[in-house]
């Protein structure tokens, strides 16, 4: 390649981060706000490209959801090992559930992610495991310190804690931000080892019973092609 066209390519590639960079930007406002069923011609124009040059960067909604969401997902999974690593089990389990719900209330693309399952955004599959690892180890702390509740599993939680989190976004539109905190005090009290709780019925959620109950409880667009 000549000097000239060397210096023809520079800036071209400049132009491409910069317009992947806006684009990523402007998905995060957009999915924030709207969650991830965002029309992807609404984030084009708000970062002030074409729908071309969007599928040229991102060819699926996957891809951009990956792009978008790797900080706070990875945020998502600091506080699961700090809270692993609190001194007693209830405490790491109210707390870490705080944090979660805190972006839960005020992000409706992370909520989304959180709540429901997408396929292909490896990030998120990771933390899905991460999270569900969490809370079991911290249920297993607290059955042994004396302060969980014996008979719940991890997808009892799992499940209680989805179906909270997608109504947090509307719990907070209607009334104040931090409204989540009553309903999830609610939830944290049935958790808890009580001489009074009547055992639960029978039977249990299955892991993969909870994975499709989670898709039904907010079910994406397919995202296996370009959306507008």
């Amino acid at each position: 390649m000549s000097d000239a066209a060397d210096r023809g390519a520079a800036p071209r590639r400049r132009d491409a981060r910069r317009n992947r960079e806006l684009l990523t930007e402007a998905a995060r406002e957009v999915f924030r706000e709207q969650g991830l069923d965002a029309p992807l011609d609404v984030i084009a124009r708000r970062a002030g490209v074409g729908n071309a040059t969007l599928y040229r960067h991102f060819p699926t909604r996957t891809a951009l959801v990956g792009a978008v969401f790797d900080a706070p997902l990875a945020g998502t999974m600091a506080a699961g090992e700090q809270a692993r690593r609190a001194p007693d089990a209830w405490a790491g389990l109210t707390g870490y559930l705080a944090a979660v719900f805190t972006v839960l209330a005020t992000d409706r693309g992370t909520n989304d992610l959180m709540t429901t399952p997408l396929r292909g955004v490896e990030a998120l599959e990771a933390v899905h495991a991460h999270n569900r690892h969490t809370i079991e180890l911290l249920l297993d702390r607290g059955r042994q310190e004396g302060t969980v509740r014996a008979d719940l599993t991890p997808e009892d939680v799992l499940f209680a804690l989805a179906a909270l989190g997608r109504a947090v976004p509307a719990l907070t539109a209607a009334t104040t931000a931090d409204a989540w905190r009553r309903p999830l005090a609610l939830l944290l009290a049935g958790l808890r080892a009580s001489p009074a709780a009547a055992a639960l019925p029978d039977p249990a959620l299955s892991a993969a019973q909870l994975a499709d109950v989670l898709g039904e409880l907010g079910p994406h667009r397919s995202t296996a092609t370009p959306q507008t």
